[in-house]
């Protein structure tokens, strides 16, 4: 949020006009309407009358949006919450398609279908979910996805199923089956990268 955004929603929350906001910060009404509009920004000896103004700290009128917290936990917490309906639902289509067949005597083609629906519900959600994001948490995320680190656990990850897809499959000669282990390599990857997704909101909070 721009620091003239910032001094707006201050004075309307102090129910202030334009006009009683310069009075008392000793200014004309059109300094504050360029304050406001990011015309122009405070000199120095004026950020103190105003933070004695709004009743605010100089650090979060120029570098927090603490003032403004309400607004921004909720956004994070929602993606976070539709990250995690997300993978559930991998987790349950996954299951579903073990199960469902020998247990419960369902039909494979009815099985598969319904393995298919779910895993497209739950990347739909991802999706949704991704292009929601703001320009601002885009950017913070791609920087993420270039974490070496990840790079490092991706490869190995899949190097790893990658044998153990090749062994089970020749072992048991079972390939219409086997596949199923490169959806769990795909949640296991998903799962790390929302803890490095956490661990990096974390850092900036």
């Amino acid at each position: 949020m721009s620091l003239g955004q910032k001094l707006l929603d201050l004075r309307k929350k102090k129910n202030l006009s334009q006009e009683e906001a310069a009075e008392k910060l000793h200014v004309s009404r059109q300094t504050i309407s360029k304050w406001e509009t990011s015309q122009s920004t405070p000199d120095f000896d004026k950020l103190a009358s105003i933070c004695k103004l709004y009743q605010i700290s100089a650090d979060d009128l120029i570098n927090n949006d603490s003032i403004f917290a309400s607004k921004t936990p909720v956004k994070k917490n929602n993606r976070n919450i539709w990250l995690g309906i997300g993978i559930f639902l991998y987790f349950i289509a996954v299951i579903w398609i073990i199960v469902s067949i020998p247990t419960f005597k369902v039909d494979a083609i009815l099985a598969t279908a319904i393995f298919i629906l779910i895993c497209g519900i739950a990347t739909v959600i991802l999706i949704c979910m991704e292009t929601k994001i703001p320009a601002k948490d885009n950017l913070v995320e791609n920087n993420k996805k270039e974490n070496p680190l990840l790079k490092i656990i991706n490869s190995i990850l899949s190097l790893i199923t990658l044998i153990i897809y090749l062994t089970i499959s020749i072992i048991t000669m079972a390939w219409n089956i086997t596949w199923i282990i490169w959806i769990i390599y795909a949640l296991i990857l998903e799962i790390i990268k929302l803890i490095f997704t956490l661990k990096g909101e974390n850092y900036e909070k």
